[in-house]
């Protein structure tokens, strides 16, 4: 990676990061077909609006810290980071619900920086990147099959990471547009082979207004290294899901709190310790 492409990705900034994360996450938004329940709308936004309230009033809430917090406010929205805050600290709750029934596979959330589509190839692959991608070389393979055990014919993985830098492709300038982006597809067992490279650990953007409240309330920005996947088929559940890995220093204290036991990895060093293998299976409920 030469210099100028460094320095180019290290330059990203939160507002630029936001924009795209928010006119992705309204993109797919709009084509959603969700049918909208009057009263459990009125109930819900009912319940919400009531704990600002008991928060105002238990705190004895100012209106100098009424009017900063109403200012941040409008500064999440102009640096279009709500995508960012809501991931960050209420998606895990909304995960949790939602697959609290499944016995397959343990999901996570999926994160702000989710972009569809991406570049398809079967199984043995190697995920798009640069030719002199820094980071450790990873093999990740493994089975998709169902609840019982029957393997699934033809599953799909989705997977996007950060770099070794910390930064995501189409979020963060110099990088190529589907950088360690890919949707493999699993051979007629379900077993697939990605090799991609073991992301870094990273921040969350810090110059915005979720640096912001981080900031105020003397909380840390880092999650650990992690894969996102996506992971599905006909007939089954979508499971989308973050694997991490063993001895990361943020895996204990994740500001997004989306760690799950079940989703620690722990590679084995190959070819002399310059490269890293794992294996992890999915299990997909039926839909």
């Amino acid at each position: 990676m030469t210099d100028d492409s460094y320095a180019a990705e290290t330059e990203a900034k939160a507002a630029a990061s936001g924009a795209a994360a928010t006119e992705g996450f309204l993109q797919r938004a709009t084509k959603a077909n969700v049918t909208v329940d009057t009263a459990r709308i009125n109930r819900i936004a009912t319940k919400l609006v009531k704990a600002l309230n008991d928060v105002a009033a238990e705190e004895e809430v100012t209106y100098d810290e009424y009017n900063i917090f109403k200012a941040w406010l409008i500064k999440m929205g102009t640096d279009g980071e709500w995508p960012l805050f809501l991931d960050v600290w209420l998606e895990h709750t909304i995960e949790t619900v939602h697959n609290s029934k499944r016995q397959g596979s343990k999901g996570t959330i999926e994160g702000p920086y989710y972009v569809p589509n991406a570049p398809e190839g079967a199984s043995p692959a190697t995920i798009a990147m640069r030719p002199d991608e820094p980071g450790t070389p990873l093999k990740f393979h493994g089975q998709v099959t169902a609840v019982g055990g029957a393997p699934i014919k033809n599953a799909q993985i989705e997977l996007w990471h950060a770099d070794d830098l910390g930064f995501y492709s189409q979020f963060a300038p110099g990088l190529p547009e589907w950088n360690l982006r890919g949707t493999i597809i699993a051979d007629d067992q379900g077993n697939f082979e990605i090799n991609t490279i073991q992301p870094a650990p990273y921040q969350i953007p810090t110059d915005g207004a979720c640096g912001q409240l981080i900031a105020a309330a003397g909380w840390h920005a880092w999650r650990p290294a992690h894969l996102h996947l996506k992971v599905s088929a006909p007939g089954f559940h979508l499971i989308t899901t973050q694997l991490y890995f063993e001895g990361d220093d943020h895996i204990a204290d994740d500001v997004a709190s989306a760690v799950k036991p079940e989703l620690v990895l722990n590679p084995n060093k190959i070819d002399g310790g310059k490269n890293a293998e794992v294996r992890y299976d999915f299990v997909l409920d039926p839909a």
